[in-house]
């Protein structure tokens, strides 16, 4: 079995390193809990080409937590869309006092931004399901896409049972959307019950908004509390129908039918059939 420190700086092209260090961490990890997929990420990239993106909510924040406690030098990156709720603001400058780290704050262009709601007006995600994602493309996504060129390695807090859309994600993948470099996602195994216990464990801060019934949270005109009983991301953009994302994820496209979908590439299309 080959070193991933030795990989990660070997003499392969970059596209077939980083696919050898995927494959290796898939075979070492599937199943393995959360805190081992954390280990392997931040041995297998130096500092500099590895960071955890996160929102805050309450997968990123049990990573966070736990990737602080095996190294605090960890780069964290979170994106401020300039549409963000007051309170998500003050949280990020609350975990960051709380674990005493410098967060990283991704902004879209200003002329990106200027340029869209000249011609679209600036609630326009309400008129149109391709406005909606037009939208978050220039906010969240062109920020992340300008970030991530910099970096081998993300780690990110996605699991299986967030929505049909996340199904087939594994704990270590190739990211095809984003050039070829690798995914870690820590927590895709983890149930909500898991999650919850971890948070209350170790008493990870929380998000204001959990508390007020909210239980996915985004953007704030494209956010709202859900009712009990309700699919935990019912709350984001729910005046529309389909997949419930914004693209920092998938590539995303809109339906015949009005509704967003996700354009699945053929590696995850295999693995959800």
């Amino acid at each position: 079995m080959s070193n991933p420190a030795q990989l990660s700086s070997g003499s392969l092209p970059r596209r077939e390193r980083l696919a050898a260090l995927a494959a290796e961490g898939a075979d070492q990890l599937g199943g393995a809990p959360p805190q081992a997929t954390v280990r392997w990420a931040l041995k297998a990239f130096p500092r500099q080409s590895v960071a955890l993106v996160t929102s805050l909510q309450v997968t990123g924040m049990a990573i966070l937590d736990m990737a602080i406690k095996i190294d605090p030098s960890l780069q964290v990156i979170t994106i401020d869309s300039g549409r963000l709720p007051g309170e998500t603001l003050d949280f990020v400058d609350e975990v960051g006092r709380h674990y005493g780290i410098q967060i990283e704050v991704l902004s879209p262009d200003a002329t990106e931004v200027s340029e869209m709601v000249t011609q679209h007006g600036i609630n326009l995600f309400y008129r149109a399901p391709e406005l909606r994602l037009g939208c978050c493309e220039v906010r969240k996504v062109r920020p992340l896409n300008r970030r991530l060129q910099a970096l081998d390695a993300w780690i990110t807090g996605l699991r299986r049972d967030d929505s049909d859309e996340r199904s087939a994600t594994n704990e270590v993948e190739v990211d095809i959307e984003h050039g070829g470099m690798v995914k870690v996602n820590p927590l895709v195994q983890w149930s909500q019950e898991q999650l919850t216990g971890y948070v209350e464990a170790n008493k990870v801060p929380m998000h204001p908004l959990y508390a007020r019934g909210y239980t996915s949270i985004g953007c704030a005109p494209c956010t709202r509390p859900t009712a009990p009983g309700e699919d935990p991301r019912a709350g984001r953009w729910w005046w529309q129908e389909g997949a419930k994302e914004c693209g920092l994820h998938y590539s995303l496209l809109v339906g015949d039918d009005g509704r967003t979908r996700v354009r699945l590439t053929s590696a995850k299309e295999e693995a959800r059939t």
